[in-house]
């Protein structure tokens, strides 16, 4: 039986945290939706103290930006964003059009068409998150998507030069400096300066996860991408160091950011989270980690393999780190994860910045039904059919009418019924009235 040595925050708290953000948003968005563009300025003002003109950046504000950066941060940029294009690019020659006769003169099919519009969303207002900007844009792209829109709040009082760069150097067409609420909303909903995308895209603190939640159905979204989430899967193979590292790498994301160890050792528990302590004495951004570990923070002793891996896929979590002395047995039996990371030899953070794979990735246990962004979530597959002889419109049109009959809908039956009429000869009554009709021709 699993022992937890550590706990995170109980359902209630995070159930009252939901509320909390719930109301927030839907009251931002009826305004964004009442007064467009005066919202979204009122928002970025009191959330961001960033107030312009207009939000979205000239050519000449992000050719400034580009230039501000080293050669070497333009070099490593370039160099992520290869390796999330490359990736993206072998996941598309995956998903060919397919067009296939099921019956003699019957053509049926299906075309992967992108999206008109996306709006990818680069979280930036604690660390300027140039990384979320490579993931969107340039899937997007990859994607054939022919318009897309790009929003990250200001860092420090000024568009984040990192992030315009990725954004500009990944191809997206338009780039604002918005954050949070008000650049999600305004990216669905549309303002007086904004027009409207059909989807949005990318990660976010709770705030823009429930935004995208509430907005649902007015566009599409990629998946409900709140707070990041960690787990170690590890053994006595690694130690307590490793682990604490790795916990705590996500950990500095943002305060609510659960980190989860999921372990067979007690020894290593133990030394895990001692060397989580005294990294929270050194590690720079020791204020914001220790706030999620020790509201968020989980050790699970687990007697076997078997019930890390049975927990592991109940909790369902966003990045799974295995570190044991069978990581391919892991990955054969792991149903339930957004990325998973196989070894010692890698880690989240590489998923996250550069490694190629996509970091927007499901949360609160979303990876029960769904993945992460990729090509295909900007991909819509769109059936069509043709029928390309009489013979066979009247073969497929009989079988029709009947099982249309067998549901009673007429009108339906009708329309099998005038093409068996009219391509078989045959003189079907008309399914409103008594008497036959003459068949055409």
């Amino acid at each position: 039986m699993a022992i937890w040595l550590k706990r995170g925050a109980g359902a209630q708290a995070k159930a009252d945290q939901d509320a909390r953000v719930r109301a927030t948003v839907e009251a931002a968005l009826a305004g964004i939706a009442a007064r467009g563009d005066a919202a979204v300025r009122a928002m970025s003002v009191e959330f961001d103290g960033w107030d312009r003109d207009d939000y979205r950046l000239s050519p000449a504000e992000i050719d400034a930006c580009i230039a501000s950066l080293s050669k070497q941060d333009i070099h490593d940029i370039e160099f992520a964003q290869a390796q999330v294009r490359r990736f993206a690019e072998h996941q598309r020659a995956t998903m060919a059009d397919l067009e296939v006769e099921t019956l003699p003169g019957v053509i049926l099919g299906h075309r992967h068409i992108p999206v008109n519009a996306a709006g990818c969303y680069v979280p930036g207002g604690k660390y300027p998150l140039l990384a979320s900007a490579h993931m969107s844009v340039i899937t997007a792209k990859v994607a054939g998507v022919p318009r897309v829109v790009t929003c990250a709040p200001p860092f420090e009082g000024r568009p984040a030069a990192a992030i315009v760069a990725a954004q500009a150097l990944a191809g997206a067409d338009e780039i604002w400096c918005l954050g949070g609420i008000q650049a999600v909303g305004a990216m669905a909903l549309g303002t007086e300066t904004m027009a409207p995308v059909d989807m949005l895209v990318g990660p976010g603190n709770a705030f823009v996860a429930e935004a995208k939640r509430q907005l649902f159905g007015r566009v599409g979204i990629d998946l409900f991408a709140g707070p990041t989430e960690t787990m170690v899967i590890a053994d006595e193979t690694v130690d307590g160091e490793m682990c604490a590292t790795d916990l705590l790498g996500q950990a500095e994301h943002g305060p609510d950011s659960p980190a989860i160890l999921l372990t067979t050792s007690e020894k290593l528990a133990r030394e895990t989270m001692r060397e989580v302590e005294r990294l929270l004495e050194i590690l720079p951004t020791r204020a914001i980690a220790r706030q999620a570990w020790e509201a968020w923070g989980e050790v699970i002793l687990c007697d076997s393999h078997d019930e890390m891996a049975l927990v592991s896929d109940q909790i369902a979590n966003e990045h799974v780190q295995v570190m044991t002395d069978r990581d391919d047995w892991y990955f054969q039996r792991l149903t339930n994860y957004g990325a998973l990371f196989l070894g010692p030899r890698t880690n989240v953070a590489y998923g996250d910045k550069v490694i190629g794979t996509n970091h927007t990735l499901p949360t609160r246990r979303a990876a029960r039904y769904t993945g992460g962004l990729w090509v295909g979530k900007f991909l819509k597959t769109c059936t069509y059919q043709r029928v390309e002889s009489d013979a066979a419109s009247a073969l497929v049109g009989e079988y029709c009418s009947r099982l249309c009959a067998l549901e009673g809908f007429a009108g339906h039956g009708e329309q099998a019924n005038l093409r068996v009429r009219r391509y078989g000869g045959r003189n079907i009554p008309y399914a409103g009235r008594a008497e036959p009709l003459t068949p055409v021709g």
